[in-house]
């Protein structure tokens, strides 16, 4: 299974398109369900490390397009993340954020002009360009930009090229993958803003739920995780019956905009606290801590001693899959940076190794090549 999993080829090799025709989804089992917790950080199974293309391989491609997420496949992602927000008409598309002006070409788009507006999402006002206002038909007529361009400058060779792509589109990509690579490719789905939607009447999990079983990956060692910031729609996901692996996002700050809602004082540093995740897993198989929360930084801009959040996960059987991991400096440790401009390779492998050794069971990278060579290297399988 490793040697399956190895980097197949370097970003040159594997600049791909996005596919033509998409096949049906085939109904293949897959290990997604979580393994025993670790007795000491660093001795999982090799074969349950797993590599979360984030947003695709969201350092080479606009991020959360086919092309993207076909790329991190290619590159050895054994997951690729789609996160996803409706659209009027109330299907589901792949966007970080439901204000696309940062990831499409709408602001140029003038018969769009008049859509322009300002939107209070989870307590904060922005202006701009809202999903929910475009119908899919409309939607579909824009095209996906680099969303970070002074960083990635080489990804805006490919502006203009490539769709939104609806939910549906993705699975039936991942299907597609996973025949032609002879292994799983998972999806790795988080609901944004569900309690925005759920006010709007554009509910994010129903629908999510329909297209997981019109695509045969709705079963409980289907590829498939469903994660989210907030916890009252993964709790009533989990007492609705859904039988595919639920993960709880946490954050260095602030708290679910749910508990906002309900006027809940808990934070996400209560979350991770030894309680906060035995409570988590009554309802969740994993958590996605940020990065800082499993290894902070100490003020030399080294990486710091690992925190208990790990060991405490793994002792109520949570798996532990931090975000984001990438390689430009502007992103790493002070300490691990190389060269002089922000949008630089540092020494990301040397992080990926630390986390690693702390004992994740994962990670969510916008390189997955780095995450497979870093994965193969931890467990001796690079040669």
């Amino acid at each position: 299974m490793l040697e399956a999993r190895r980097l197949r080829a370097t970003v040159a090799a594997v600049a791909v398109a996005v596919p033509v025709a998409l096949v049906a989804p085939a109904a293949v089992p897959a290990s997604a369900a979580p393994r025993p917790p670790a007795a000491q950080p660093g001795e999982a199974l090799a074969e349950d490390l797993l590599v979360v293309g984030h947003r695709g391989a969201s350092g080479y491609r606009p991020e959360h397009t086919l092309a993207s997420y076909e790329l991190a496949a290619r590159m050895g992602a054994d997951y690729i993340e789609p996160d996803v927000v409706s659209t009027k008409d109330g299907v589901l598309v792949a966007r970080h954020e439901n204000e696309i002006s940062g990831t499409t070409d709408v602001a140029d788009r003038p018969e769009f002009a008049d859509r322009r507006t300002t939107k209070t999402i989870d307590g904060v006002p922005f202006t701009g360009w809202f999903t929910e206002d475009f119908t899919l038909a409309e939607l579909r007529t824009l095209r996906a930009v680099e969303r970070l361009p002074e960083v990635r400058e080489e990804n805006t060779l490919y502006d203009g090229l490539y769709q939104v792509p609806t939910l549906d589109e993705v699975l039936a990509l991942r299907a597609q993958l996973s025949k032609e690579l002879r292994r799983e490719i998972g999806v790795y789905v988080e609901t944004k803003h569900p309690t925005y939607f759920d006010g709007i009447g554009l509910s994010l999990e129903e629908p999510l739920m329909t297209d997981l079983r019109e695509a045969r990956v709705h079963k409980h060692h289907s590829p498939v995780f469903i994660q989210s910031f907030e916890t009252a729609n993964l709790r009533e996901l989990e007492e609705q019956g859904v039988r595919v692996p639920l993960v709880q996002l946490l954050s260095g700050s602030g708290q679910p905009y749910d508990f906002t809602a309900a006027g809940d004082p808990r934070t996400y540093a209560d979350l991770t606290t030894a309680a906060g995740l035995a409570e988590i897993a009554e309802y969740a198989e994993g958590v996605g801590p940020e990065k800082g929360q499993v290894i902070p930084r100490n003020a030399d801009g080294t990486l710091g001693t690992p925190t208990a959040l790990v060991d405490d996960a793994h002792r109520v059987g949570l798996l532990v899959h931090p975000y984001t991991f990438r390689n430009e400096n502007t992103f790493l440790p002070p300490a691990l940076r190389e060269g002089p401009a922000p949008d630089d390779y540092g020494r990301a492998l040397a992080e990926h190794a630390a986390f690693w050794d702390a004992g994740i069971d994962g990670m969510f990278t916008d390189n997955p090549d780095t995450g497979a060579v870093s994965r193969d290297l931890f467990t001796g399988a690079a040669g």
